[in-house]
């Protein structure tokens, strides 16, 4: 008798940090949508079928990152190309991996690991609002919930945004090209609010990129140097601050 109210007790409390999971999710799902749909338009406009760009949000899960893609795959770009550019970008997702487990120190390793997968900058963000989660009893249920409540919204908005590009008028649907732009320049904003020494590595980045297709070099190999050298001259930006 004992042993069936544990175990009802124990379900109870996986349910409810499911559901608390998927609460916490919920703004995020809401934000992804209209993004996803977005995405999957354009993928479809770019060329790539509806299996294509919704395996490519199953697979990547990187919303920045597939936009970078799909205007590299628009523009004809090489497959090697577009690989490293998106590693480039998003080799962030390393070290959100290494912050995120790290602050689940209670936590045993096999659930942590399958955590970093639903890693964004959204679903990492969020998290760090809910650090106690992750020294209760089934705190893994709670950050798993949240995850695949955002996880779940942004392939389904893909999917559905590669069957909306088919039905919807053509004038609304090219209209939508400049969201990669909107994008990129909404990343950008706020963190250039907060330090305007980030506007400097972005120039830097176009400049870079300017020049190198000026030479002759490949869009593709173009991005991916730009970059890098964003990334390389932030070192020396941002640093040259704190020292000062």
């Amino acid at each position: 008798m004992e042993t069936h109210a544990l175990k009802n007790s124990h379900a109870s409390s996986r349910m409810h940090m499911v559901q608390r999971g998927i609460t916490a999710g919920f703004p995020i799902m809401l934000g992804y949508l209209p993004v996803a749909l977005t995405y999957g338009v354009l993928a479809g406009q770019s060329g790539m079928t509806n299996l294509e760009l919704t395996l490519m949000s199953v697979l990547v899960f990187a919303g920045a990152a597939q936009f970078l893609a799909v205007g590299m795959v628009a523009a004809g770009t090489g497959f090697v190309e577009i690989v490293t550019a998106v590693f480039v970008l998003n080799f962030r997702h390393f070290v959100m991996g290494l912050s995120f487990v790290n602050r689940l120190k209670t936590m045993a390793l096999r659930a942590k690991l399958p955590l970093t997968l639903g890693l964004t900058d959204e679903t990492f963000t969020v998290s760090t609002l809910y650090k106690k989660e992750a020294a209760e009893p089934y705190g893994a249920y709670f950050y798993a919930s949240l995850m695949l409540t955002a996880y779940a919204s942004w392939v389904g908005g893909s999917f559905l945004g590669g069957v909306l590009g088919d039905v919807i008028p053509a004038r609304l649907s090219d209209s939508m090209g400049v969201a990669l732009y909107a994008m990129f320049i909404g990343l950008l904003i706020p963190s250039v609010k907060r330090n305007g020494r980030i506007a400097m590595i972005a120039v830097t980045a176009l400049l870079i990129n300017y020049l190198c297709q000026r030479m002759g070099m490949n869009q593709g190999w173009a991005i991916v140097a730009g970059t890098l050298a964003g990334g390389l001259s932030g070192i020396w930006i941002l640093g040259e601050e704190e020292e000062s």
